[in-house]
């Protein structure tokens, strides 16, 4: 039998359309089984303070567990390895800080992901500030003061940080390459065990999450000194940003980076944008970020992928400028 034309091209559109029907259908019938979110650090810092509250909230609205797992080791890149290879399904999603995923392909000769064509951005949410906190027993009440006191006595300073790479360390060399400082670093395996170090007085100052400092600081075991987002926390109402103590170039803030393995369906990428979206604007969500510095604030995967370049090029530059490397 000889098909018409038409006939012909109706059955050509229905198999170029079935396998996007294919796609529609397993994106609304996700999440049918739990998901697993990764977290490449230990418990504690500011990404498994946000893991796991999107997680929870996402748990309650989608119907299935979402659950983190924490993956630390390696300048975070066991788990970025783990999630690189997972199956792209969306059971499998990475939060990781946005530090942490740019500069390390900058710091490490070899590294088990690619950050543009490993991962399929969904979203960089909560933005949050570090925290320059000093030993109570340091002889300093601001930044200017510790900064005087670092040049007076160079190389006699040390700074904790969670690790090469972290967002810990790529702070503390901010601040120390942009005001020209003799100070050393001492790593730590972890955001937690650097800020005990601190409390202890074996280290004299550490750059931390609000998740981590904040506590310490309100207890007396810390003392606050600067923050370095562009606003001040609402936590520690007194304490002023870098720019107002007189150090600009030290600004910045740290991103949930958000991410799928490359390939995952765009309908599960949307959906988990959007659900994502609400979870950050429900308010008794937002006041539990606000209270530890972390602002409401979700972009769309075209952002995130935009605030990825951008993050690259400035991180990546401080990189080349203090000559840091890792193995």
């Amino acid at each position: 039998m000889r098909l018409s034309r038409r006939t012909v091209l109706q059955l050509g559109a229905g198999a170029a359309v079935a396998p996007a029907l294919a796609r529609s259908a397993f994106a609304q019938a996700y999440p049918s089984r739990p998901v697993r979110i990764i977290v490449p650090t230990s418990p504690g810092g500011l990404e498994d303070f946000s893991a796991r509250l999107i997680a929870q909230k996402l748990s309650e609205r989608l119907g299935q567990v979402y659950r983190v797992e924490n993956m630390p080791g390696g300048s975070e890149n066991i788990g970025l390895s783990r999630a690189a290879e997972s199956a792209a399904d969306g059971y499998t999603l990475l939060l990781v800080n946005s530090i942490t995923y740019v500069v390390n392909p900058a710091l490490f000769s070899k590294i088990p992901y690619d950050p543009y064509k490993s991962f399929a951005p969904i979203s960089f949410a909560t933005p949050t500030t570090m925290v320059l906190t000093v030993n109570p027993s340091m002889p300093v009440r601001s930044a200017a003061e510790l900064v005087q006191l670092i040049k007076a006595k160079p190389g006699q300073y040390t700074y904790a940080s969670p690790g090469i790479g972290t967002s810990g360390f790529m702070v503390g060399e901010l601040f120390r390459v942009s005001l020209g400082l003799d100070l050393v670093q001492v790593p730590f395996t972890g955001a937690g065990p650097a800020i005990n170090s601190t409390v202890a007085g074996h280290t004299q100052i550490a750059f931390g999450s609000p998740a981590a400092s904040v506590p310490q600081v309100q207890a007396g075991t810390l003392r606050a000194l600067a923050v370095t987002s562009k606003a001040r926390l609402q936590a520690l109402p007194d304490v002023p940003t870098m720019a107002e103590a007189g150090f600009p170039d030290v600004e910045c803030e740290v991103w949930a980076a958000i991410f799928a393995p490359a390939g995952t369906p765009a309908g599960i990428i949307a959906l988990l944008h959007r659900e994502i979206a609400d979870v950050v604007a429900v308010p008794d969500v937002k006041e539990r970020f606000a209270a530890f510095g972390f602002q409401s604030s979700v972009s769309t995967p075209e952002e995130a992928a935009a605030i990825l370049r951008s993050e690259t090029d400035r991180w990546g530059k401080l990189v080349r400028t203090a000559g840091l490397k890792a193995e």
